[in-house]
């Protein structure tokens, strides 16, 4: 049975513009862009800044621990000399239901909240009064979705796992955070993050709202203004914002890591049949781990850490399990979000055409290059970074040498990877070349181990009438799950990135790990790194 599930890439795009109102004709006659924001907190031309990012968060605590939490408590100390808080997506495990909003985001994050501060009555925290469709932050967390935050519940699951106890504990290992909903194809996410438009129910609350919130300026036309501790709402599922002489980009990657298909000849079809078998040996090893899950007790604390590795090689499983089917289902004519990635390719021009910016920052949730174990191989990885190389080129052959050697992005952030490491590209062939990565995906969910193959990514191109392989990457720093045992170690992490006045800018990466060993947590700060 299949426990979660994904709706179709052009299902995405269409609902998301539904809850925008996209190029609504109130929206077109005010000259309003609704990819664009302004950040308005009074500080966004001081070109020396700092802001913070994290990653695949929303989980619940687990045996007396709060991973998320834990993380949380060691961003507070720098809430103040951070501008704001990027979100690399995968807000809400396992789906992004809006059942667990209030426990797997707004309780971790409630000093970042308005409202979520502690009161001096009975010294409780009032998180819970926090509705998750009216969020105000006092500190910005800006997100981008995740491939968790668009995941459902089938219908048959749901109705299993809300029924009968017995099929409860039966299930147990697939139920620990999936209940009676879903996403409703992201729905959950947009009325949590985004100016979700279509709950204007007239055509004057409409043109009330955007003539109150959309009164801010860029050379795009009117947009929308973001105000810490009044009005916290971004445009779209994909936006850019300018902080610092920073253009920072956000986008939706869901809509563009569709795989490519397999080749109708002979290696296809054996690729095909390799992957099939694939798909069949892990769902019979799916079978074994949930057999030894239903036999360990979960009051027992030692069974019970054990029980929840076995969980999360389960969620690892159907994660390969999903990259598989896409793999399988690909075709000719597979839906591409090519209307994003023309924007993203259209507004980095503007970029580099722009004299006040002196850098541009991309953040989405697929890397397009990691050494996570589980995701270098998956078809997704490849996809993204295709997409991505395609628009990095296009801008490069529009603004010829006029980044003078500089990369055309300066940081690329991402998710998805349950982890924390910085890659930096090689000369790829491609404008993708010398790039700085930084994943930071390990900041709630279960970190995991680096790939067995070694830090150097190797990728395969045409070469006349063969091929080449050859080096596209490095990983310079990894930190993820290591250990085994009572040996095992599990990092938790985000970063804090210093923005330094210049141009090109100087970025100093400022790594946090807050790392359970043997029970115990221990808190450090990791050497900085310079880019």
């Amino acid at each position: 049975m299949r426990f979660i599930s994904e709706p179709q890439i052009p299902v995405k795009i269409h609902k998301m513009k539904e809850r925008v109102r996209w190029l609504h004709p109130s929206i077109v006659r005010r000259g309003i862009d609704q990819t664009s924001m302004v950040l308005d907190d009074g500080n966004s031309n001081n070109p020396d800044f700092s802001f913070m990012v994290i990653g695949d968060t929303g989980t619940r605590p687990y045996y007396g621990y709060h991973p998320q939490r834990q993380v949380a408590e060691l961003m507070l100390p720098h809430q103040d000399e951070c501008s704001f808080v990027l979100h690399t997506g995968d807000v809400i495990y396992v789906v992004g239901s809006q059942e667990y909003y209030p426990q797997n985001f707004i309780e971790p994050y409630r000093e970042f909240l308005q409202g979520g501060e502690l009161t001096s009555q009975r010294l409780r925290y009032r998180p819970k009064r926090i509705p998750y469709d009216n969020m105000v932050f006092k500190t910005p967390i800006l997100p981008v979705l995740g491939n968790h935050d668009y995941y459902d519940v089938p219908l048959m699951y749901r109705l299993l796992a809300g029924s009968t106890l017995p099929l409860r504990r039966l299930l147990r290992y697939k139920d620990i955070e999936i209940g009676w909903h879903g996403s409703y194809q992201g729905d959950a996410y947009a009325r949590a993050f985004l100016d979700y438009l279509k709950a204007a129910k007239s055509k004057e609350q409409l043109e009330y709202h955007l003539e109150e919130h959309y009164t801010a300026k860029t050379d795009t036309g009117r947009c929308l203004r973001y105000e810490p501790g009044r009005f916290t709402r971004l445009p779209n599922r994909y936006y850019t914002f300018r902080y610092g002489g920073i253009d920072f980009f956000a986008l939706d990657s869901n809509t563009f890591n569709e795989p490519s298909p397999l080749p109708a000849t002979k290696e296809g079809e054996a690729s095909r049949r390799k992957l099939e078998k694939r798909r069949d040996d892990i769902a019979r090893e799916e079978v074994e781990i949930a057999q030894l899950c239903d036999r360990l007790n979960p009051d027992n604390l030692a069974q019970a850490e054990q029980l929840d590795a076995l969980r999360a090689k389960l969620y690892q499983i159907d994660e390969v399990k999903i990259d598989i089917e896409k793999q399988l289902a690909a075709h000719k004519n597979a839906a591409i979000d090519l209307e994003q990635l023309e924007w993203l390719k259209q507004r980095l021009i503007e970029s580099w055409n722009t004299d006040e910016v002196r850098g541009r920052i991309v953040y989405f949730h697929h890397p397009p290059y990691v050494t996570e174990a589980s995701k270098w191989h998956q078809a997704q990885t490849l996809a993204v970074r295709h997409r991505l190389r395609w628009v990095l080129d296009g801008v490069a052959q529009d603004i010829g040498f006029m980044n003078q050697e500089r990369p055309i992005v300066d940081l690329i952030l991402n998710g998805h990877a349950h982890c924390l490491e910085y890659l930096r590209t090689t000369e790829t062939g491609h404008a993708d070349s010398h790039l700085n990565c930084i994943i930071s995906g390990g900041s709630g969910r279960r970190p995991r181990r680096q790939r067995e193959e070694g830090t150097e990514l190797m990728e395969t191109f045409p070469a006349g009438k063969g091929i080449s392989i050859r080096q596209v990457a490095d990983s310079m720093l990894f930190v993820g799950c290591n250990g085994y045992d009572e040996l095992k170690r599990l990092p938790y992490s985000f970063v804090r990135i210093d923005v330094k006045d210049g141009n090109p800018p100087k970025f100093i990466v400022r790594p946090f790990v807050a790392e359970l060993f043997q029970g115990e947590w221990y808190n450090r700060e990791m050497e900085s790194l310079v880019i």
